[in-house]
């Protein structure tokens, strides 16, 4: 009996092997990946993932999804899990959860609000987003509580014609600097083309824009709040121009400088954690813009790797 649950596990692991070169060899028929922009290798794994089986559902079609349900088990993985929809919102694969198969989910919401089929087709027509990133809240297979999610997604078109979208996405992510560049970039293109109308969907919770500890924000060039960074439809006002960090830094004021030369600006400061007892680095991302003749800043802030010795 022990003979064979080791031939059985070594089979396993020569399939999985196979699998891998399979995926890996439909990928390169693909455009070259660019994993250049991402901080962690968990999200550059995601991303390959789902880019790699999107490549083979554009190559086999129908076929590559036959195949990856009778294979379930190496597309639903310890840190994320394969799945494939119709455009019109219809699953056609789940490797985390097969009960999802043949449902539509165009309409369905998470736990905030955010609709979440509809941020991805969005996200998939956004030149600002090229692997299609969505946040929202679900559940981890077999568990009943929400967590924290980031998705990845590819746009395909099967030799059949039919259209699809191939995502993959990572219970309780790391916060990539690449994800507040997309959702401010994206704002600033939505500003430019919609103008004050623009800011209601941007400040909206249920937006894009809005994730986590994470939201988009405006200000003038006095400094004067449009959007607040802490509030829906904030009365409260917050200079930023003249606001500090928690080690005396004007990062807002740091920015504006660099705005002489440039229309976007990195920059780090120094935050109180509610999970540590010291100081942690956060990074501000901000870009300047015009509206009715004036120049506006739309910006958001994320976490940035921390040292070891700060746990």
């Amino acid at each position: 009996m022990g003979k064979l649950t080791d031939r059985l596990n070594l089979f396993r692991v020569i399939a999985g092997f196979a699998l891998l070169i399979a995926l890996v060899s439909c990928a390169r028929t693909r455009d070259e990946l660019d994993l250049s922009i991402y901080q962690y290798r968990d999200t550059r794994n995601l991303v390959r993932f789902a880019y790699d089986a999107a490549a083979r559902v554009e190559e086999d079609g129908l076929e590559a999804i036959r195949h990856f349900r009778e294979n379930r088990e190496f597309y639903n993985r310890e840190d994320y899990y394969l799945y494939i929809y119709k455009l019109n919102g219809e699953n056609v694969f789940h490797a985390g959860m097969p009960e999802l198969e043949g449902k539509n989910l165009y309409e369905v919401t998470d736990i905030k609000g955010k609709k979440i089929t509809q941020l991805v087709l969005r996200a998939l027509e956004n030149k600002q987003n090229p692997h299609a990133w969505v946040h929202y809240s679900w559940w981890e297979p077999g568990k009943f509580y929400p967590v924290a999610k980031s998705s990845c997604h590819f746009k395909v078109k099967t030799p059949g014609g039919m259209e699809l979208f191939v995502g993959a996405g990572m219970d309780c992510p790391h916060e990539e600097r690449e994800f507040i560049r997309i959702i401010v970039d994206s704002a600033v293109d939505l500003i430019d083309r919609e103008g004050e109308d623009a800011f209601e969907e941007i400040a909206e919770p249920g937006s894009a824009f809005v994730y986590r500890d994470v939201k988009v924000f405006v200000f003038d060039s006095e400094g004067g709040t449009i959007i607040s960074p802490v509030i829906y439809n904030s009365p409260a006002e917050i200079n930023f121009i003249e606001s500090y960090d928690d080690a005396g830094h004007q990062p807002f004021k740091r920015a504006l400088e660099e705005f002489r030369t440039r229309d976007s600006s990195w920059q780090v400061f120094m935050a109180k954690s509610r999970d540590k007892r010291s100081l942690v680095k956060k990074s501000l991302y901000l870009r300047k813009t015009r509206l009715n003749g004036k120049a506006i800043y739309v910006g958001a802030i994320t976490n940035l790797p921390q040292p070891p010795w700060t746990d």
